[in-house]
């Protein structure tokens, strides 16, 4: 950068003097929190090397400023004045080297924990790439444990498909036997029935018979009777 076209002689306390003491100061300070910001400097590189960037042009400006301080100082006439400026220009130079050593500090520093950060995200990938090769292996065993629940599902349904069969087949078989039953004792009723009318028959042709024996009896015990009647009292 080209120096400040700077008039001679310019005394201590000149406005040109006050000037760049002024710049000075307010590169000073931009130095100072650049350097905050690298040694906060999450990441990644790119904008680490964006602030340093941002860093060397202000070093750059700072350095114009206090060799043009340092021109001045050399241009006094008071011996005096000049020698001050002289030891501010001394203790500017001792600055930037301490805020050059605070930014060298604070790069290392920066590219330290990006480097840990970088480390940490690969430690994060590998450990993702584990969790979901494992999430993968626990699906297929889930996915292998539903395929047999629902084979062995089926094969229960298809026993309980059988039973049922087997038990309407039963039914029907039964349904068949209580109809059969149920002719036969319609059957069985038409027999009892026609022995019922044959059993109240022979009762009454047993009475019958009773009634007529009953009366022969009589008949012939009257016969008897009279027979000796006749021959024990003829004269009745």
């Amino acid at each position: 950068m080209s120096r400040r076209s700077i008039p001679k002689m310019a005394a201590a306390g000149s406005v040109p003097v006050r000037v760049c003491h002024q710049e000075i100061v307010k590169f000073d300070l931009e130095i100072k929190a650049a350097v905050q910001d690298i040694r906060d400097c999450p990441g990644p590189l790119s904008a680490l090397t964006e602030l340093n960037a941002a860093v060397k042009e202000k070093f750059r400006h700072l350095r114009g400023r206090i060799q043009e301080l340092e021109q001045m100082a050399r241009e006094q006439d008071k011996e005096s004045e000049k020698q001050a400026l002289l030891q501010e220009v001394e203790n500017h130079k001792k600055q930037m080297l301490s805020n050059q050593a605070a930014w060298r500090k604070a790069n290392l520093a920066c590219k330290i924990a990006i480097d840990n950060s970088e480390k940490d995200q690969l430690l994060q990938g590998r450990d993702s790439l584990r969790q979901r090769k494992t999430t993968k292996e626990s699906l297929a065993e889930s996915a292998s444990n539903i395929t047999e629940s629902l084979m062995s599902i089926s094969r229960m349904m298809s026993q309980q498909v059988q039973q049922s069969e087997e038990t309407v087949q039963t039914l029907a078989n039964s349904s068949r036997t209580i109809l059969e039953a149920n002719e036969e004792f319609k059957s069985m009723s038409g027999t009892i029935q026609l022995g019922r009318k044959l059993i109240t028959k022979y009762n009454r042709r047993e009475l019958t018979d009773k009634l007529l024996i009953f009366l022969a009896l009589a008949l012939f015990l009257a016969t008897v009777l009279y027979i000796l009647k006749k021959r024990l009292f003829p004269f009745l």
